[in-house]
């Protein structure tokens, strides 16, 4: 039995938080003297502001069929949370633009391949739903991660000590927080409405593909695309994760490897994943969070 301070609250009221960030002083390359690392996380931009706008599309063509209350308040704070970080990212993506960053090209793409590849297609009765059943275990593998991600930005103490730009890491940490607070939605949501291991298991697989793709081709782009690298081409790809995974700068691969070992347990919780508590006593603290409830 953990001691009670470190004990997990229960009956957690998921709600959005109106947040605002002022990004007229962030700098382009917000960890200093570290381009590459800085570039691996401003992928997130490139990815949230489609993938985070399709979760919320997809949650809500699956509230009718929801028979449980409490899941359906969680699910609609999770849609609230989710429109919120989608916002909150797209203005990110406009003042790259104003830096002279222009990611407007990967962005399409990002649009293109949330809203036509994995979006609504012309599908009626059970092949319509067999079809919102893969996407909500898409939804949650992907929450996987984030919740895992959430996790460690909160305990980042090398991003501190290396200069990253305040406001930068409190949008990281907020986002961060309120995905470990609302981790289990996505998943108890599929588990409600399908719970096929089968499903789960493809849709983890279909997930580390797409990621791994989208997280290397994006920070391609951003590093060809930097204005600041001009003359100084540096390809990016993996290898730069894992420089970057051994000073601290991004979570190492082997978490993220065991956190995928976990999840392909049938008893897989991800209520085992990161910590509640550790997340609100940041929300209780963060910036921006306490700006929105004043």
């Amino acid at each position: 039995m953990p001691p009670p301070e470190l004990a997990e609250p229960e009956n957690i009221v998921l709600r959005a938080r109106d947040v605002r960030f002022d990004w007229s002083r962030v700098p382009l390359h917000w960890i200093p003297g570290e381009p590459e690392a800085t570039h691996l996380i401003n992928v997130l931009h490139l990815l949230l502001p489609a993938g985070e706008q399709w979760f919320v599309r997809v949650l809500k063509q699956a509230l009718p069929y929801v028979r449980d209350e409490r899941l359906r308040q969680d699910v609609l704070g999770f849609i609230g949370q989710e429109a919120v970080h989608a916002a909150s990212h797209d203005a990110v993506l406009d003042h790259f633009v104003a830096q002279g960053l222009d990611v407007r090209p990967f962005v399409r793409q990002m649009d293109f391949m949330f809203g036509s590849l994995l979006g609504d297609r012309d599908l009626t009765g059970v092949r319509a739903r067999v079809w919102l059943n893969e996407r909500l275990a898409i939804v949650a593998a992907i929450e996987h991660f984030t919740g895992v991600l959430g996790d460690w930005i909160l305990g980042a103490e090398a991003l501190d000590a290396a200069g990253a730009d305040p406001m930068m890491m409190d949008l990281l940490r907020w986002h961060g927080a309120e995905e470990v607070e609302h981790r289990h939605v996505a998943h108890d949501l599929f588990m409600h409405l399908d719970g096929s291991y089968a499903a789960r298991i493809r849709a983890m697989a279909e997930t580390i593909t797409m990621l791994t793709s989208l997280w290397q081709r994006g920070h391609r782009f951003l590093m060809a695309r930097d204005p600041l690298m001009a003359g100084h081409p540096v390809k990016g790809g993996l290898r730069h994760m894992y420089r970057a995974g051994r000073a601290g700068l991004l979570p190492q691969g082997r978490l993220l490897g065991r956190s995928v070992g976990r999840y392909l347990k049938r008893s897989y919780s991800p209520l085992n994943e990161g910590s509640t508590s550790r997340a609100l006593d940041y929300l209780a603290t963060s910036p921006a969070a306490q700006a929105a409830l004043r």
